[in-house]
């Protein structure tokens, strides 16, 4: 029952079928090949398109398992890690190609130097899976009743895995795009985000993998992995039980949001000769009627750097305009804007603010309105690593020095909700995310999630779709919906569940309209954050370490 459940789509069959006989072959030219093809079958699994979307949980499960099966069973540790690294190069320079776009499409580096810097990125990411690999082989059991060793395996391999994705997702202000969670937005395991989050979603994924892994023969007359598949069945339905549960409740009545996406190019969002092109565009877009009499917008939001220039450096009737145009809709306007103190230029912050029909263009041009400013800075884009100056200065991309904002700030209040704004890459990092819902002195927490992001830097890529699935995972770890206005995509309209209200095609002007209902109650996640997952993995390394050193002693004398 259990190899049915996890029976791979058509198109995997064949490299499952490779991967549960490779153990045994004396071939190790193959099994890197393997191994590296597997990484990069592994970053097609994190969002929709090439692959279906519901492949993407078994072929994420499959390609890993591969992995596993190659490294953690290899006949020496430089080989097995090795065959780590060749996954994680193929894993994150197939999915993370998109970079390639920014940096040599928009900032101007030449193309042998945008290939080797996402080269470069992915060997070094690639060292958090060998660092993963050499410590599951070390912890690994070799002793016991052979379901038993299974079980402990998986477990072990579980929880090393997860460690390292939280800590690439940690260190050095952390980067976890292509966690494994992403995969299963809408699998099997999807139900934990609500409970431990991502990195639950993760634990879960890897014990399934590492006990697909064991389905090798030269693996299964060592250890029987029924009890391994039948714990990761269980894993399953205890998620499916979670999804059925509704750890929010509905907050006032619905309100009606318009999600504005301009696609204005890249290439002309800062150019002086465009820049007012743009912002019109979005005027026009902003100001259209309903489709329909009585679905009035009460918040319309806009994406990131609508308005790319300094607050101040914008004439108050250019800001007249957007308050003509709240004014009219009779809605508050959600903007982003770099907003900067006059008398301090060199500070400024990636903003958004609001400008609803009371607003005067005095208040924006001296901050007076809400305003929200970016915490978690992107590296490269919004502030220079130290070391790398260099680097920014071959590129052109402008606003690269931005000020961080505060850890918790005021959530927007606005038509009786409480509003949590997130901009672009910030809605990767659920643990930060869930400090906007927690309640605080100065409001309850958030009742709506807006994200606000221009992923026009990275084209018409993969990366468009992989930020949505993320979306969708905050959106199930705090039981809020979540509204995402882009300027190329994806725009969309999330429910509570993580579930896909409305979506704008990416890469063409539109607008969404669309109802969303504001949710409260808090969620066991939102409570506890990481701490849960991160301490019971870091709990089964340390028990594992213990009792190799046991083992050892007891074998020394």
């Amino acid at each position: 029952m259990a190899a049915r459940t996890t029976r791979p789509p058509e198109h995997g069959r064949f490299l499952y079928s490779y991967a549960m006989n490779v153990s045994s072959s004396k071939s190790r030219q193959s099994n890197y090949f393997l191994v590296l093809l597997a990484g990069v079958v592994h970053a097609t699994s994190f969002a929709p398109d090439p692959l279906p979307l519901q492949a993407l949980p078994f072929v994420q499960l499959i390609t890993l398992a591969v992995l596993f099966a190659c490294s953690i069973n290899a006949n020496s540790t430089r080989q097995a890690l090795l065959q780590a690294w060749l996954f994680g190069v193929g894993n994150f320079a197939t999915g993370l190609y998109w970079l390639y776009i920014s940096m040599h499409d928009f900032g101007h580096l030449h193309p042998a130097l945008a290939v080797l810097a996402v080269a470069l990125l992915a060997a070094a990411l690639a060292f958090f899976i060998v660092a993963a690999i050499w410590l599951i082989r070390l912890l690994q059991p070799r002793r016991g009743r052979p379901w038993l060793q299974a079980l402990l395996l998986a477990t072990i391999t579980a929880s090393v895995w997860t460690l390292f994705e939280w800590l690439r997702g940690s260190l050095l202000t952390g980067f976890p795009w292509l966690n494994i969670a992403y995969a299963h937005v809408d699998g099997f395991f999807a139900g934990w985000a609500a409970i431990l989050g991502s990195y639950a979603i993760s634990w879960s994924a890897a014990f399934c993998a590492a006990a697909l892994s064991l389905l090798t023969p030269s693996q299964m007359q060592k250890k029987s992995p029924a009890v391994a598949l039948l714990v990761s069945i269980f894993i399953g339905a205890a998620s499916l039980y979670w999804q059925q549960i509704e750890w929010a409740k509905a907050e006032g009545s619905p309100i009606l949001a318009r999600l504005v996406q301009g696609n204005v190019p890249q290439s002309q969002k800062f150019d002086p000769q465009y820049l007012l092109d743009g912002i019109r565009s979005y005027q026009h877009m902003s100001a259209l009627p309903p489709k329909e009499p009585g679905a009035e917008p009460q918040i319309i939001v806009l994406p990131e750097t609508v308005v790319p220039m300094m607050q101040y450096l914008i004439p108050e009737q250019e800001w007249q305009v957007w308050i003509d145009i709240a004014k009219r809709q009779n809605a508050t306007l959600i903007l982003g804007v770099p907003m900067s103190d006059p008398n301090n230029p060199s500070y400024y912050t990636n903003s958004l603010i609001t400008i609803g029909p009371d607003t005067s263009a005095a208040e924006i041009l001296q901050r007076q309105t809400m305003q929200y400013n970016k915490y978690h800075l992107v590296p490269f884009g919004e502030f220079v690593p130290q070391g790398f100056r260099w680097f920014i200065d071959m590129m052109q991309i402008p606003l690269g020095e931005f000020a961080r904002g505060d850890t918790r700030q005021r959530n927007f209040s606005l038509n009786n909700l409480l509003i949590a704004p997130n901009i672009c890459y910030e809605d990767v990092f659920g643990e930060e995310i869930i400090r906007a819902v927690q309640p605080a002195e100065y409001d309850n927490g958030a009742n709506l999630l807006v994200n606000s992001s221009n992923l026009a830097w990275f084209g018409d890529s993969w990366a468009l779709r992989q930020h949505l699935q993320m979306s969708r995972v905050r959106a199930m770890e705090t039981a809020r919906p979540m509204l995402r206005a882009t300027n190329t995509g994806a725009t969309a309209a999330v429910d509570h569940t993580g579930a896909i209200i409305a979506m704008v095609t990416p890469n063409q002007r539109a607008i969404l309209d669309v109802e969303i209902q504001g949710m409260s109650g808090l969620t066991p996640y939102v409570r506890w954050g990481n701490t849960p997952i991160i301490a019971f993995s870091l709990l089964v390394c340390v028990l594992a370490g213990a009792g190799r050193i046991l083992r050892r002693r007891s074998t020394q004398d």
